[in-house]
């Protein structure tokens, strides 16, 4: 089959970009060509992937949207392929893999009942519902169970049309043999003692990951366990707002703000902890990620894949409501209890030889590739 996938942007570090390209390749493994349609694209171009970056342009992000979705419509008129698949919400997808959550509640739970009156929000309310109405014949791919029950809600989609994926972690994200070997040269590298230990928070969009709740709780620890913690942060995203809130902290020796780079395992098995304090995430891979390396986890509950971390008991999970208190109280437990690290590091490991964590681009790929009726 022709198949043609369509994101509005990849660049190599996100996660919906990832889970992408890897449910793509498993489709170009089994023999399905492979048509790409974005507005930017960033990084290597996989052997035999027909990229097409659209040339549009426009002042709001839901206008340049609307000439996305109009330009890929006229190359799919005159160049009909089999399957369309999104990963943004949009009209005439075959399949949608729902990395986002449901933008209908967040509008009408979070939002001043005004922002309902704006165009943006009549642009991403509508390409929402060509996705989930009753009447769209979309087969919806969900990452996370909790969303599920809000589209039903808001657009009485029909339950058959949803397949509930597995998380689908990458095999090399796994403790290694020679983990040990690899942590010791990691700590070299960054010239980490002995006794100090290394806090990592790993993900772009600072803002919603809540990098500030993360500096507050580093900046808030006792003045002994502050002196041997050292946070390096990894994302695409501008640090500027961060880093002004390092420096009013008084926390500029212990934090380094990094780009998204591709050697992610070397971090999660050269740290000590894990912090995600998320205000919202659909799911949270780099969660997952943290478990098989066997690295300690503490995150919000709000996380779609938090609760991952409870039932391997590998970590600790911060409830809503949310008080920066506790988040400041549990961040300096995990980090001055070495014992009870290397016991969600065992269990984190034992974990992930048990449980199906890795399987989710080979069953989204079945079900975009499964037979119509």
């Amino acid at each position: 089959m022709q198949l043609a996938f369509i994101l509005y942007k990849y660049f190599p570090f996100g996660g919906l970009q990832r889970d992408f390209m890897r449910i793509a390749l498993e489709c170009q493994r089994r023999g399905h060509a492979i048509r790409v349609y974005t507005m930017i694209w960033e990084g290597d171009i996989p052997d035999g992937f027909e990229v097409l970056v659209a040339p549009v342009k426009a002042l709001f992000n839901h206008r340049r949207n609307e000439k996305f979705t109009a330009w890929v419509q006229a190359d799919l008129a005159e160049r009909p392929v089999d399957r369309v698949i999104g990963f943004n919400k949009m009209p005439g997808l075959d399949v949608y893999y729902a990395a986002d959550p449901c933008f209908e509640e967040k509008a009408q739970t979070l939002r001043n009942p005004l922002y309902r009156k704006w165009g943006r929000y009549k642009h991403f309310a509508d390409y929402e519902r060509a996705v989930f109405a009753p009447e769209a014949g979309t087969e919806i791919l969900m990452i996370s169970e909790v969303q599920q029950p809000l589209f039903v809600k808001h657009y009485h989609t029909p339950r058959q049309r949803f397949h509930l994926l597995p998380p689908g972690i990458a095999q090399d994200r796994r403790a290694p043999p020679n983990a040990a070997e690899i942590r010791a040269e990691f700590r070299r590298e960054f010239e980490l003692g002995d006794d100090q230990l290394l806090l990592v928070q790993i993900g772009s969009g600072f803002k919603t990951k809540g990098l500030d709740r993360t500096l507050k709780a580093v900046a808030s620890l006792p003045r002994e366990l502050k002196k041997r913690t050292r946070l390096i942060v990894i994302g695409q995203d501008d640090p500027k707002p961060f880093q002004l809130q390092v420096k009013a902290l008084g926390i500029s020796e212990l934090v380094r703000i990094l780009k998204g780079r591709s050697d992610i395992p070397r971090f999660l098995l050269g740290a000590d902890l894990l912090i995600h304090p998320a205000y919202n995430e659909n799911t949270g891979t780099v969660l997952l990620e943290a478990l098989v390396a066997g690295l300690p986890v503490l995150v919000t509950d709000v996380c779609g894949y938090a609760h991952y971390i409870a039932e391997a008991d590998c970590g600790r999970v911060v409830p809503s409501p949310f008080e920066q208190e506790r988040l400041n109280r549990m961040l300096a437990d995990m980090l001055a209890d070495e014992r009870q690290r290397a016991f969600w590091h065992r269990n984190g490991l034992a974990y992930a030889d048990e449980a199906d964590l890795y399987s989710m681009p080979q069953r989204a790929a079945d079900v975009i590739l499964a037979e119509r009726p």
